[in-house]
């Protein structure tokens, strides 16, 4: 056992508990739990916060409970939301749930280990349960006054809240009471915007079973500059490679700025203190080398070794100058696949290239928007402006092939230093 709050202390991840949590935690092994409610089609890394602090309370030694919220997903959350949420369909919030899952088992430890995390949904909870017994099992429990008084449901009280979203602090405090009773676990854990839900819950807990429970929270992370952690221009940092690659997810910390990186290390390494502390110490005037290790951290982590370094290729490529021909011929498909999403990017058919291939002009011209005329085409060629797959074009005469073509498919066509387009021949 390590002192878990201690961990969350020195990490700056520790924002409010509630009195008695220290002793209970002293006390041995612990079981506490965090909800996820399905409304997105991934994790994104803001959730991955909360999966980080599951994480560290596993590494403390205790047992983590990750509540997938298939019931709470239908009603909607309605903290830190000035407007009412769109309902989900079942089938959408099914999907997600089932997506959701999956990356919560890559990224938790449920087996292999002493204290292995368990997966609860709690559609199980109400799932045969009627509207009546709910309200006179759950309903009855805490005062409109009570709820009214939490800062999600008085902050929205004046523009409009719907019975739907309002109830649905009594659906996470009922999610807390039935987790008391069957795993015994009596701390829940989130964001501070989740505290007055949190709360209700030990309050559940106290009225209806006469028990004492807990309330952990971390800080919002936010950035610097004053935005929302977890976005950036183009919109959230997903966890799943087909919505965020893990090209960007890398770079998206690679580009952090440089007064972020003592917090997101802090939040996102499974380093010791010690190692955390040493590093700083090591890199206090080179954060870029700092920032590059937890990108290959946690890209490693959240999506695969082969995934860091197709990201680690695909940075080579896009920022170093000095690469050649011969890096190129070393790249993946997956590599490809992903510079594919980064760059101007077109999809030709291969019997463009027939037996005598394609006019380069032709190809800069007539099947790409590179450029406005065949003239400006030739005139970029001669000033050596071109090149196709690193290798410089001098004569306005030449000829793209089928074996110029790496892994049979890519062809990397730049104009200047700045400018890459990538061709794929399907």
């Amino acid at each position: 056992m390590s002192d878990f709050l201690e961990e969350l202390r020195w990490r700056n991840m520790l924002h409010d508990a509630t009195p008695g949590i220290e002793e209970h935690l002293a006390s041995g092994a612990c079981t506490g739990y965090i909800g996820f409610d399905p409304t997105a089609p991934s994790l994104t890394i803001g959730n991955y916060v909360q999966l980080m602090l599951l994480t560290l309370f596993q590494r403390s030694g205790h047992k983590p409970i990750v509540l997938m919220g298939g019931a709470t997903g239908r009603i909607g959350d309605p903290s830190g939301k000035d407007k009412e949420r769109e309902l989900k369909s079942f089938e959408e919030l099914d999907a997600n749930l089932a997506h959701q899952v999956n990356q919560a088992k890559k990224l938790m430890a449920f087996d292999g280990v002493d204290n292995p995390a368990i997966l609860v949904n709690n559609y199980d909870f109400y799932s045969n349960m009627d509207v009546l017994t709910f309200l006179r099992t759950a309903g009855k429990t805490l005062t409109v006054n009570y709820m009214m008084a939490k800062e999600s449901v008085r902050k929205r009280v004046e523009t409009g809240i719907s019975f739907t979203e309002f109830s649905y602090q009594i659906l996470q405090a009922y999610d807390f009471q039935c987790l008391y009773e069957q795993y015994d676990c009596r701390i829940q854990m989130g964001g501070s915007d989740q505290w007055g839900n949190i709360t209700s819950g030990t309050e559940f807990i106290r009225r209806n079973l006469g028990g004492k429970a807990y309330a952990l929270t971390t800080p919002l992370l936010t950035k610097a500059d004053g935005s929302k952690f977890g976005k950036s221009e183009q919109g959230n940092i997903w966890l799943d490679p087909e919505m965020t690659s893990p090209y960007a997810f890398y770079q998206f910390w690679i580009n952090a700025d440089d007064r972020d990186l003592p917090k997101f290390i802090r939040y996102f390494t499974l380093r010791s203190r010690e190692e955390i502390l040493a590093l700083e110490d090591t890199y206090q005037d080179d954060p870029i080398t700092l920032k590059r290790i937890l990108a290959e951290e946690i890209t490693s982590r959240v999506h695969s070794e082969e995934a860091l370094e197709s990201a680690r290729n695909v940075s080579k490529l896009l920022f170093h100058p000095k690469i050649d021909a011969s890096f190129l011929q070393e790249m993946k498909p997956a590599d490809w696949k992903m510079v594919d999403g980064e760059i101007p990017s077109y999809a030709l058919s291969r019997s463009l290239l027939s037996v005598e291939g394609i006019s380069l002009v032709d190809l800069l011209t007539e099947h790409t928007d590179m450029m406005q005329s065949k003239g400006e085409a030739r005139r970029a060629i001669s000033g050596n402006a071109i090149s196709t797959n690193k290798i410089k074009q001098t004569s306005p005469d030449a000829v793209v092939v089928a074996e110029d073509l790496i892994h049979g498919s890519y062809l990397l066509l730049e104009n200047g230093k700045k400018n890459k387009f990538l061709i794929t021949f399907t």
